[in-house]
């Protein structure tokens, strides 16, 4: 399949180039995708391309651990192959549409025919891709669905001194404009959203990356010292010890 090097995120860009770097980065604050195929491999290279579109991504290799994750996760997309084990394709489809969840689903199969392809869409898929495809045409479709999911731009977030723009993906305090990368921007709104009160460790490797995140990485670590350094002085992301974090 197709595959191309995604820019990586560039916390020296210039300001010249704020409002491009915004734009291409729009849809990419923690969007949770369920993955579902039954080739390992396959699997797990959908994942990794996914990841490093910055989706934050699980992945399940039959139809019960599906309806498993759907249960107890609010996922944005869900990428289904029709022809899993245990629960189809068709039936975990028909699940998702009964249920009244926000989950667009993306269905992938072998099968090109017109007729699968209405058999398909007629079960309530949102989008529909015939095996084998290039990568980068799934990102998009999934991008495409989130767009189409996601409700009307959240308002603006403010709290000691910060102002977030959510849509514009724009940061600035005390009105100096800062430029942050994709997780610290995810990292800073999570925090924010909080109100003041402490956000654990297992919640912000959750929310902002995936469960498939090592609990034991330094990620969150490394990603928060960049922020905390970002955001200047006075310090206001408070590590409370054994807790968590939070804005003062």
């Amino acid at each position: 399949m197709a595959a191309v090097d995604q820019p990586a995120d560039n916390p020296g860009i210039t300001s010249g180039v704020y409002a491009r770097v915004m734009a291409r980065s729009s849809m990419m604050d923690t969007v949770r995708v369920l993955v579902v195929e039954d080739e390992p491999i396959m699997a797990d290279a959908i994942a990794e391309w996914l990841r490093r579109e910055t989706f934050a991504v699980d992945v399940v290799l039959d139809g019960d651990a599906a309806l498993e994750r759907l249960a107890v996760n609010d996922y944005d997309v869900l990428v289904l192959d029709r022809d899993i084990p245990v629960v189809h394709g068709d039936d975990v489809c028909r699940a998702v549409v009964e249920s009244g969840a926000a989950t667009r689903v993306l269905m992938l199969t072998a099968a090109s025919a017109v007729r699968d392809r209405v058999q398909g869409l007629s079960l309530g898929a949102d989008d529909y891709l015939s095996k084998p495809f290039a990568f980068a045409e799934l990102s998009a479709r999934v991008h495409a669905l989130v767009r189409r999911a996601r409700p009307a731009a959240p308002p603006v977030l403010e709290r000691a001194g910060l102002r977030i723009d959510p849509a514009r993906r724009e940061v600035s305090r005390d009105g100096h404009w800062i430029l942050l990368a994709n997780k610290e921007f995810a990292l800073l709104t999570e925090l924010v959203l909080a109100g003041g009160a402490v956000v654990s460790a297992e919640q912000l490797l959750e929310k902002v990356w995936d469960e498939h995140i090592d609990p034991f990485t330094n990620v969150l670590r490394v990603t928060m010292m960049k922020l905390r350094r970002k955001l200047g002085d006075p310090p206001i992301v408070e590590t409370v010890a054994g807790v968590g974090y939070r804005i003062r």
